[in-house]
């Protein structure tokens, strides 16, 4: 059977050769990292250094969102924008640095902000 007598079988080949390439690179990090994980030093340099490193890529992924993003959140004003993470980061600190507790109030400020200007 070839590819031009099936095609629901070329599109499963097709996805399956997607999902490999996109899995295996990641899952050889993540097991390394279950391996070398009791390895570790919390208070190592190295380590001090890779949590440096991946907490600057996250607030460089939301410092794009919030002053350059594209799409629809493009179309609302920065202020709001900036007052969404500030209310989002005061309301993380002020109940003990609760992560959801600040990711959703960040968005529901955006969101209804953006009801309120529409």
């Amino acid at each position: 059977m070839t590819p031009e007598t099936s095609p629901a079988l070329a599109e499963v080949g097709i996805l399956l050769g997607i999902l490999i390439g996109a899995a295996l690179p990641t899952q050889v990090w993540r097991w390394l990292g279950v391996f070398m994980a009791g390895r570790l030093d919390d208070d190592s340099e190295l380590f001090t250094f890779i949590k440096a490193v991946a907490t600057a890529l996250v607030a460089s992924v939301v410092a794009k969102l919030v002053l350059s993003p594209s799409g629809a959140l493009g179309e609302t004003p920065v202020a709001l924008r900036v007052g969404a993470v500030v209310a989002g980061f005061a309301v993380y600190l002020a109940l003990g640095q609760r992560l959801a507790l600040g990711i959703l109030t960040a968005e529901v400020v955006l969101v209804g902000g953006w009801l309120l200007l529409t």
